[in-house]
């Protein structure tokens, strides 16, 4: 697993790394709002490289070592009204950002999967760019209505914290917050959590950039529309008990994407817990391995 860092064009570079064997299928896994590429962890990936798949995960823009704008974010009040600053990006300039990535490594087509930001935005690469998706796995994320798939109020009052002013505060706020989003069917891997919250805040102390990643889910607004055009074979994977996006916004989703396939896993929250590992794995791979009959 050596990171890199590809010109993803636009002015933006992205951290990355590739696992498994080059020239396998590529499985490209687009991380959600705020975290990094170790967000999607290390035996996870080795798992789904040893299915045969040349993994590739990524820091996206405003995150980790990948380029940081250095605009300041609006406020929360403001983004609900739709005011943002002149160079606010959305979530087709991040989905431009992921195929700029596949443009990099040489990869004409790939196998998408994104996690809550990162399920929409790999959804707006399928919508957009079609010809560069093999198949979409869509996980705990939504169409970006908001009338569903909305954070519990308690979530929400979470989300409003001060931003951690050093390390042992990231690690105890990350702590807290996967406490209450995380998957509570499933045990709570306290240390790995403070490991990878650690391992956030050495490669990447700034605050500013989930902000900016916030406005541009709030300024791309409700994607139904982009959802109907998506013609790769679909997956939606969701938890029944996500605090941070509703189930609705699964479902929703799913009903969206002309002939997307949901699938709700038992006891998962807003997280990938280790115990939820081995269903997630066979989803994705089984979905992948359809497309040889489905996608020419």
């Amino acid at each position: 697993m050596t990171e890199r860092i590809a010109d993803a064009g636009r002015g933006i570079s992205l951290a990355y790394e590739r696992i498994g064997d080059a020239g396998a299928e590529p499985v490209v896994l687009v991380a959600g709002l705020g975290q990094q590429l170790h967000s999607w962890p290390d035996a996870f990936c080795a798992r789904l490289a040893e299915r045969g798949y040349e993994v590739v995960r990524f820091d996206n823009r405003d995150a980790g070592r990948s380029t940081h704008p250095r605009f300041r974010p609006s406020s929360l009040p403001a983004m609900f009204a739709g005011r943002f600053p002149p160079e606010q990006y959305d979530l087709k300039d991040m989905a431009a950002d992921t195929v700029g990535l596949l443009d990099a490594l040489g990869l004409d087509r790939a196998h998408i999967a994104g996690v809550s930001m990162g399920g929409m935005i790999s959804q707006t690469v399928a919508a957009l760019h079609p010809a560069r998706v093999r198949t979409l796995t869509s996980i705990m994320s939504t169409t970006g209505s908001r009338l569903l798939g909305r954070p519990a109020l308690s979530t929400v009052r979470m989300m409003g914290a001060k931003p951690p002013k050093s390390r042992e505060e990231a690690v105890e706020s990350a702590v807290k917050m996967f406490r209450h989003i995380g998957s509570h069917g499933f045990p709570f891997d306290e240390a790995w959590v403070r490991e990878t919250a650690g391992t956030g805040w050495d490669r990447d102390p700034t605050a500013g950039g989930v902000g900016r990643q916030l406005g541009a889910i709030l300024k791309s607004g409700n994607r139904t529309a982009w959802l109907r055009k998506i013609t790769a074979p679909t997956l939606v994977v969701h938890g029944d008990r996500d605090r941070m996006v509703h189930p609705t916004g699964g479902a929703a989703t799913a009903r969206a994407i002309p002939g997307a396939r949901l699938e709700t896993v038992a006891g998962m929250g807003h997280d990938l817990p280790e115990g939820a590992w081995p269903t997630v794995l066979d989803l994705i791979d089984k979905h992948a391995r359809s497309s040889d009959v489905t996608t020419p």
